[in-house]
């Protein structure tokens, strides 16, 4: 039996419950205990979509006594509640199985039927399925409940310029920066946004699906089977320079757009959204891409996209990515763990997981960035995109930026004391005398551990951490009056810099 460290995912209850929560005009019961209830619907949302709480999610709250007598009675109760107090006006009522009912069996599909029949019943496959399904599986009930029994004809696209983008929903990293820079693209060629679906959309807006000519599935790892259900033709969301170039391109065509309008477009983004990634690739930067590493855990979209931006267009070496889900020949959580203890790259894109594990090896080195979830990290503005022209610029400044902290961090800066520190250290016998210019000897075991250390420092500031080390460990070894730099000495000094 294998252990599971650190489970990146969610389950397929909380994706359904992020796809359904985005309805304005749907009320979501979970039939869950209260603790579920908690996590999925305040402390989560709350420390990722910034949401203090699921105003259209209620639990049922399940107690001992409704595992042994069935939760039938607690959802009666739950939903009496919610129509006295107004809450089902005017809504569509889906319930939706958790874990725990799910274990005790609690299916309220016929049950529902006879209480309120127009009532939805959804049940989640909690316990064997994860977010991403789920998800899935969400999306497809809606069409299948409120899309399809709405078209009396067979779906026929509305206009030629609709275009619908699925998949951005609650529990999405940077949904909103990504899902701007996507319309931002779509309407720079003359396309016209029909839905966002479902997160800028009505459950009575779905049957408007239909009427799109072009279906954008924003993720890899959910939305497509509802866009082939669909029948229309999609693409996936692009990352980085070229792969937003070829994306507009195929786009335009789809949609009947001529030529020397996507060209145009194009041709304006290089001078206004990429000026930015042009400037600093013909700057110093530009030496630095290609002497870096970096590690990528993230959801299938951003592992793909990043590397195709990061590896193919900027030279970046990629020592290894793992994405969600995860393929066979990608690490889990403990080999992940296992290698960025060995080895810290120079940039780790990645969840609130790969951040302990870099703390856990006190890593001084490398520059951590959020690219998924689980958090906590928020990103609901509209300037963090990924995805698009727009996330090429964002990712390149964020990456010099910090390839800036990287040399700052080695420059040699004059501390000033306090007065009491002045005062304190007035005596001349508190003097400290000069270090000399001249170095000493290392011997052959001090030098290639230096070597070994240095390995572990970004490569930007080698040569300035080598330069603070050797200064360094000389100076102890003149404090123990010793002649030259010994392994002892050596290993010492960087014991106490640990």
């Amino acid at each position: 039996m294998q252990l599971i460290r650190d489970i990146s995912d969610s389950s397929a209850f909380w994706g359904a419950a992020w796809v359904f929560g985005c309805f304005a005009d749907m009320h979501i019961i979970c039939d869950a205990p209260i603790g579920c209830y908690n996590l999925l619907g305040v402390a989560v949302t709350d420390y990722t979509d910034a949401l203090p709480y699921m105003a259209n999610l209620t639990p049922t709250s399940i107690r001992e006594e409704d595992v042994i007598n069935g939760t039938s009675q607690a959802l009666k109760r739950t939903i009496d509640d919610l129509q006295q107090q107004g809450y089902l006006d005017h809504k569509q009522l889906v319930v939706v199985s958790s874990a725990e009912s799910e274990m005790i069996s609690a299916d309220h599909q016929a049950y529902l039927s006879t209480i309120m029949p127009e009532a939805r019943f959804f049940w989640s496959h909690a316990l064997e399925q994860d977010e991403w399904q789920g998800r899935n599986s969400a999306l497809r009930f809606a069409w299948e409940h409120y899309g399809t029994p709405a078209l009396t004809t067979p779906p026929q696209p509305r206009a030629s310029q609709l275009v619908n983008i699925i998949g951005p929903s609650l529990g999405c990293f940077n949904a909103p920066a990504d899902l701007y820079e996507m319309k931002r693209l779509v309407r720079g060629i003359g396309g016209e946004i029909n839905l966002i679906y479902p997160y800028e959309a009505c459950v009575r807006d779905t049957p408007r699906l239909a009427e799109a000519a072009v279906n954008i599935v924003m993720y890899r790892e959910f939305g497509e089977p509802l866009a082939q259900i669909l029948g229309q033709p999609y693409l996936f969301a692009p990352f980085g320079v070229l792969d937003t170039t070829s994306f507009l391109r195929d786009l335009g065509q789809l949609l009947g757009r001529p030529t020397e309008q996507v060209e145009a477009f194009i041709a304006a983004e290089k001078h206004t959204t990429l000026q930015l990634v042009w400037d600093m690739w013909r700057g110093p930067q530009s030496d630095w891409f290609a002497t870096v590493d970096c590690a990528i855990v993230a959801a299938r979209s951003y592992v793909d996209g990043l590397r195709r931006f990061l590896g193919d267009e900027l030279g970046m070496r990629i020592v290894w990515s793992s994405g969600r889900p995860r393929h066979d020949d990608e690490p889990d959580n403990s080999e992940i763990r296992r290698r960025l203890h060995r080895h810290v790259p120079t940039f780790v894109f990645g969840s609130i997981n790969e951040k302990m594990y870099l703390a856990e090896a006190n890593a001084r080195s490398g520059f951590f960035l959020p690219a998924t979830f689980p958090g906590p990290v928020v990103r609901r503005t509209f300037g963090t995109p990924f995805m698009g022209y727009a996330g090429a610029a964002y990712l390149m400044q964020e990456m010099v930026n910090r390839f800036y902290e990287t040399v700052f961090q080695y420059l040699p800066v004059e501390t000033v004391s306090s007065d009491t520190d002045t005062a304190k250290h007035a005596h001349p016998a508190h003097h400290t005398p000069a270090t000399p210019t001249s170095t000493m000897p290392w011997t052959q075991e001090a030098a290639e551990r230096l070597n070994t250390a240095l390995e572990d420092v970004p490569y930007l500031s080698r040569i300035s951490a080598s330069r603070t080390l050797r200064s360094t460990a000389e100076e102890a070894a003149r404090e123990q009056g010793a002649s030259e730099v010994t392994l002892p000495i050596l290993e010492a000094m960087l014991h106490r810099r640990a």
